[in-house]
């Protein structure tokens, strides 16, 4: 059975945005607000996710990640907005 893996962003209540990748995206999400999935969203606290990309294997998700990562603010919110991807409910 292959498991599936997501890349995500997350906007912040001081509006950064953090990416990291995950097999739950849910759970990931709920970590974060409770201060337990990354140091940089304990300092800033996040407020949705607004970007989620699903992939067949965890290296690919990693590799969005870092793709993602090294892009500047503004191709992140182009990104953002021309994804086509529909948020589930938790976001």
């Amino acid at each position: 059975m292959n498991k599936t893996y997501y890349t995500y962003i997350i906007l912040t209540k001081d509006n950064t945005l953090y990416c990291g990748y995950t097999d739950n995206p849910e759970t990931r999400f709920e970590k974060h607000k409770l201060g337990l999935a990354a140091k940089y969203t304990r300092a800033h606290k996040p407020l949705k996710m607004v970007y989620v990309k699903e992939f067949p294997s965890k290296s690919e998700a990693m590799k969005e990640e870092y793709r993602i990562k090294h892009l500047t603010r503004q191709q992140k919110e182009e990104l953002i907005l021309n994804q086509k991807t529909v948020f589930p409910p938790f976001c």
